[in-house]
């Protein structure tokens, strides 16, 4: 190997090429842009995702799902995010926000049954699930159903 031989690796900046000098340079004339048709214009660009008038793979491709427009988003807890809390503590969307726990305003919390409570507390949410319910009621603690709170 010797210095001379060795490749430029693939990190020297490519040259600008420079159109419309004359029929020489390979890009005279019409500049690579082609005889007459909008992409021979200035100012001519395609739209995303055009293909050149083939079907466009966004089309191709199915449609899948559909999301009311008037859905419940809640924000989810499992029962084990409530360890952080003191015992006999009410914790509601406020205490929530106030532990980070909750950060955007959606339609509501609810309250899932992963995990374990170690705490006797009074739950204010939106929504329980089954399990959710019977471990903070097994702990010592109550469930309250809550209006909508942190709506959109």
């Amino acid at each position: 190997m010797e210095l001379h031989k060795l490749g430029q690796n693939g990190n020297t900046a490519k040259n600008r090429k420079r159109v419309g000098r004359g029929p020489g340079s390979g890009t005279g004339k019409t500049s690579g842009r082609g005889h007459k048709g909008a992409g021979q214009r200035s100012g001519h660009s395609q739209r995303l995702g055009f293909e050149g008038g083939q079907m466009p793979l966004i089309r191709q491709l199915p449609k899948r799902g559909f999301k009311k427009p008037n859905r419940f988003e809640y924000v989810v807890l499992n029962v084990s995010d409530l360890n952080r809390f003191e015992d006999q503590t009410t914790v509601d969307y406020d205490a929530l926000r106030a532990a980070r726990l909750v950060r955007q305003g959606r339609d509501g919390v609810k309250i899932l049954g992963d995990g374990t409570l170690e705490r006797k507390l009074t739950v204010i949410a939106t929504a329980f699930t089954k399990t959710a319910r019977e471990k903070i009621e097994a702990a010592g603690g109550t469930c309250e159903v809550a209006s909508t709170k942190g709506a959109r």
